[in-house]
């Protein structure tokens, strides 16, 4: 029931054979920016390991409740496909159930539409058991409404000959309860999983453990950044959701402070919203973070509308309030006039290493005060002091000298009125 032909289609090829091609087709109503949609669509094909052959526009007030572009058109597509000789046909926006079936009547060949390209590559690319649970319940969800107009991607055999409503029917029925049945016993392990991380969550926040999330569109260089502030060894690719599971490593900040960093999967724009119910629990990292960096690409045409995804989202997943430090990554390769950055914005090149100093200041500046970096000349009769300091902070010098106790230390936030007086 999983693996169904597009994901085949995408699979890698041999050299010899070429990459499957796709026919790209969207309908332009004017609800949105159609050549920057399609230039995504494009790399979704290419993360997907396709090349996109031809692309076919129809303007229209809206899409056709029948075949999505009109039948003309549908026509000249399906004259294509026969010329091109395309493999898979994907569609810029979501298709009914009918409209699946009667495109595909029509053209003879696979047909997918931006959901299912997204799903194929989440599936591609998911590696751990809560990832794989979260896309297969996504799989799901989006396959129970669609299967009759599935044809091609499901098997219609089944069913005994004779039997009420046909073998056709009862094979639908047999599809239906098995991914309801699927879909709860995948939903309650996932909740097991989600149990566990929220554990793992309030015991730091007990323990104090300082955390910043790092979140961004697709592709922005997130995983750069996370490699290149921890050494954590993510996988950096440069495909759209290279990461789809979060990482976490902690950093040490200038003030001597260890903050938690986490990488998050990255967004997508008009990613349709049981994607992000699929993988709330992951993006659930930011808004239970101490600190948000958020991540943008600065050589990016599309900055401003991948920012304005990006702080949908996280509003929307309840992180209004946190600090935000904004990241203007890549700036290797982007054009600037030297103009002065906003408040809590720096500018970085994760993969040349520029910036990042810069970035671990601002980081430090933005998180709560839980402890502060001083340096103390106690007398020998604050040993007591002293003692505290060690172990709620961290002690980086002690020297013994004529006049008292010389410390360089990380002093926690409960002793720092204590300490300030004897600051050096």
């Amino acid at each position: 029931m999983t693996d169904t032909n597009f994901e085949r289609i995408f699979e890698k090829q041999p050299e010899s054979s070429g990459l499957p091609k796709a026919m790209i087709a969207a309908v332009d109503t004017g609800e949105y920016d159609v050549e920057r949609s399609l230039a995504e669509l494009r790399e979704l094909i290419r993360t997907a390991g396709g090349e996109t052959a031809v692309e076919v526009v129809q303007k229209r007030q809206s899409p056709d409740g029948a075949t999505c572009v009109g039948s003309g058109r549908l026509s000249e597509m399906k004259q294509l496909c026969s010329d091109l000789e395309i493999d898979i046909v994907v569609f810029d926006l979501e298709l009914t159930p009918s409209q699946l079936r009667n495109i595909e009547d029509t053209l003879d060949v696979e047909v997918i539409d931006r959901t299912m390209l997204i799903l194929s590559i989440f599936a591609q690319r998911a590696t751990t058991r809560e990832g794989k649970l979260q896309v297969e319940i996504a799989r799901h969800k989006y396959m129970l409404p669609r299967l009759l107009g599935m044809g091609k991607q499901l098997s219609r055999t089944g069913g005994a000959v004779g039997m009420r409503g046909g073998p056709g029917e009862m094979k639908l029925e047999l599809d239906r309860r098995y991914i309801r049945s699927r879909i709860d016993s995948l939903s309650a392990e996932l909740k097991d999983i989600e149990a566990r991380r929220e554990l793992t969550r309030k015991r730091r926040k007990k323990d104090g453990v300082l955390t910043a999330a790092i979140v961004g569109y697709t592709n922005v260089g997130k995983s750069t950044l996370m490699n290149a502030l921890t050494e954590a060894g993510v996988l950096v690719e440069n495909k759209l959701f290279a990461t789809l599971e979060t990482t976490s490593r902690a950093i040490l900040l200038p003030d001597g402070r260890s903050v938690l960093l986490t990488d998050t999967v990255g967004l997508i724009s008009r990613l349709p919203h049981h994607l992000v119910e699929a993988f709330k629990s992951t993006l659930e990292e930011a808004s239970n973070a101490d600190v948000i960096l958020h991540v943008c690409d600065c050589s990016s045409e599309d900055i401003e509308q991948q920012t304005k995804v990006t702080r949908e989202l996280l509003s929307e997943l309840g992180c209004d309030g946190i600090p935000i430090v904004t990241v203007l990554n890549k700036c290797d390769i982007a054009e600037w006039d030297g103009s002065p950055l906003p408040e809590g914005t720096v500018m970085i090149s994760a993969k040349e290493g520029t910036g990042l100093d810069r970035l671990l200041e601002e980081l430090t500046n933005a998180l709560p005060e839980t402890a502060k970096r001083m340096k103390l000349l106690l007398p020998f009769s604050e040993a007591g002091l002293l003692a505290k300091i060690r172990a709620e902070g961290n002690v980086f010098v002690e020297e013994y000298t004529a006049d008292g106790i010389s410390v360089d230390a990380l002093v926690d936030v409960k002793l720092i009125h204590s300490a300030e007086k004897f600051a050096v």
